[in-house]
């Protein structure tokens, strides 16, 4: 059997060096992420006491800017109820428990 070697030279280094995100941006970004999970949390913990009783175990999505939440014991059908009314709005799933967590790693 004949054993053929590959002549091609690996390239080192990003692929599209002219799409690198400066780090000001990603700064930026992970800002707004924690700034809207903070408000996700907030929201959670103020409502679970009320609905934890009723609503055990059931999935509560969560729109941060308004207020708003939906829950169903589907997540799928929680997420396109919030859908409907905030079509761009971003969203945040929890779980109506004593932790909140959806699922297990």
């Amino acid at each position: 059997m004949i054993q053929t070697t590959s002549s091609r030279r690996r390239r080192q280094g990003r692929l599209f060096p002219e799409y690198t995100i400066p780090p000001e941006e990603l700064a930026q970004n992970q800002a707004e992420k924690d700034t809207r999970y903070q408000r996700y949390q907030e929201i959670f913990v103020q409502a679970s006491p009320q609905l934890i009783e009723e609503h055990y175990n059931r999935f509560m999505v969560i729109e941060p800017n308004s207020g708003d939440y939906f829950i169903d014991p589907d997540e799928e059908a929680a997420i396109q109820k919030a859908r409907q009314k905030y079509p761009c709005g971003m969203l945040g799933v929890h779980r109506i428990n004593e932790t909140g967590i959806c699922g297990r790693i």
